[in-house]
C-alpha cells in the first residue's frame, strides 16, 4: 500500500505508524534567531560558492584534462 504524506510516499503502514509516533514525540525548540543569524547564513553561503569558484580557477586545466576536453600534448606544447 503506498501512502502520500506531506511529499514522501511510505510504501509499508508499518513505517507510516513509526513516521507518525516520530512527527508527535517531537518537543518544540526555543530558540531565538535574531537578523544577525540570517546574514550570517548568507555569509557562509557567499564564501562557500567564493571557495567553489577559486578551487575551479586554480585546478580549470587539470580538470579539463582530466574530463578530456583537452589532451595533454596541447597543454605540454603551450607548456614550452
Amino acid at each position: 500500500m503506498l501512502v502520500r504524506l506531506g511529499g514522501i510516499v511510505i510504501k509499508k503502514t508499518g513505517q507510516m505508524v513509526i513516521l507518525v509516533v516520530l512527527l508527535l514525540s517531537a518537543d518544540p525548540v526555543l530558540a531565538y534567531l535574531d537578523p544577525g543569524t540570517g546574514s550570517m547564513m548568507l555569509q557562509v553561503i557567499l564564501g562557500g560558492i567564493a571557495a567553489v569558484g577559486v578551487a575551479l580557477k586554480l585546478y580549470w586545466h587539470k580538470l579539463r584534462v582530466a574530463l578530456g576536453f583537452r589532451g595533454k600534448e596541447k597543454l605540454e606544447s603551450e607548456a614550452n
